[in-house]
C-alpha cells in the first residue's frame, strides 16, 4: 500500500497503491488503487489489457472516453464503469477536470460485470446522485489508508456496496430502447403474480396468454432483471414458503408439499434436499431447536 500526493506535469492527485493479502486476492473483491486527480493539462491516458475494473466519476470539468469503438462526451456528475482487460482511453478538455477513481479486481468480477451489461448498465451514466459514489470512494480511501487489521474485509463491503449501487442504477431509461419503462413495468406485473399465485400450476403459455408477451421473450428478459429463471423463481417461493410451514406449523410433510403446489411429497422431498442440502424432516428439526 502506497498513500501519496502526485504533482506531475500533467495531474495533481492523491492516491492509494494497494496491495491487497493473498487471502482478499482469492477469496474477495479486493481494491488495486483508489484516488482522485485535478488535471493541469490536457492529456489523454491509454491502457489495454488491464487485470482491472475501473469505476470514476467527474466531479468538475469535461472530457472523453473511448471504449469498444466508441466515444463518449464525459461532463460533471457522469460516472463510468468499464472492464480495463479493453482496451479504453480518456481525455480531459480544455475544462480541465476533477475525477475520482478506483480500481478492482475479484475471481468473480467477470460475471458480476456480465449481468450488469445484461441488466443494461452501459459504461457511462449520469449519476443521479453523485454523492453516493463520492462518499463511498472516500470511505474506500479512508480504509485503505488505515491500519484497521481488517481493512480488506471493510474494502470488501464498500466495493459491493459500489456494485450494488451500480446494479441499481443499470437499468437507466436513457441509455435503453423506448420501450425499457413498460418492459421493466410488465416484468414486475409478472412476478407480483407468481408471488400470489405461486401454487397454482403456472406455464410460460399461461403467464404469455395472461400478460401479451412471447414466452421466449419474457423467459430472456425475466433472468437478465432477477438472476432467476420463471421456473427457478416459482420454486424459490414454494421452498421459502415450506421452510415457513415446516418451522411454524405442525403439518404432515405430504400436506405441506401440496400446500405449496408441489403434488408428489417425493417429488418435494427430492427438490427441497437439493435446494436446502437437508431433507424436510431434518430441516423442521434442525430449526425447531431455534
Amino acid at each position: 500500500m502506497e498513500d501519496y500526493l502526485f504533482h506531475g506535469n500533467l495531474v495533481a492527485s492523491n492516491r492509494i497503491l494497494y496491495t491487497p493479502s493473498q487471502f482478499a486476492k482469492s477469496s474477495l473483491i479486493h481494491l488495486q488503487e483508489v484516488g482522485s486527480l485535478q488535471a493541469t493539462r490536457q492529456h489523454t491516458s491509454s491502457r489495454q489489457g488491464l487485470g482491472s475494473y475501473l469505476f470514476f466519476l467527474i466531479e468538475s470539468g469535461s472530457g472523453s472516453l473511448s471504449y469498444e469503438g466508441k466515444t463518449y462526451a464525459l461532463s460533471a456528475g457522469d460516472c463510468v464503469f468499464i472492464d480495463c482487460r479493453k482496451p479504453y482511453s480518456h481525455t480531459t478538455s480544455k475544462e480541465l477536470w476533477k475525477l475520482d477513481w478506483v480500481h478492482f479486481q475479484g475471481t468473480n468480477m467477470e460475471n458480476i460485470y456480465q449481468k450488469y451489461i445484461e441488466r443494461g448498465g452501459a459504461p457511462l451514466f449520469h449519476a443521479d446522485n453523485p454523492k453516493h459514489y463520492l462518499d463511498l470512494i472516500d470511505n474506500i480511501y479512508g480504509i485503505a489508508s488505515s491500519d484497521d487489521y481488517l481493512r480488506d474485509m471493510k474494502i470488501y463491503e464498500q466495493l459491493t456496496k459500489l456494485l450494488t449501487l451500480l446494479m441499481e442504477e443499470s437499468w437507466n431509461p436513457e441509455n435503453m430502447p423506448e420501450n425499457t419503462a413498460g418492459k421493466k413495468k410488465s416484468l414486475q406485473d409478472i412476478k407480483a403474480y407468481l408471488e400470489t399465485n405461486y401454487v397454482q400450476k403456472l406455464t410460460l403459455d399461461d403467464l404469455s396468454a395472461r400478460f401479451y408477451i412471447n414466452k421466449y421473450y419474457l423467459t430472456r428478459i425475466f433472468k437478465e432483471q432477477y438472476g432467476s429463471t420463471i421456473t427457478g423463481y416459482i420454486l424459490e417461493l414454494r421452498i421459502t414458503r415450506a421452510k415457513h410451514l415446516l418451522r411454524f406449523t405442525e403439518m404432515p410433510i405430504d400436506d405441506i408439499a401440496s400446500a405449496v403446489g408441489i403434488g408428489d411429497s417425493n417429488y418435494f422431498s427430492r427438490i427441497f434436499r437439493k435446494i436446502e442440502g437437508t431433507t424436510p424432516h431434518n430441516y423442521r428439526k434442525l430449526w425447531s431447536q431455534l
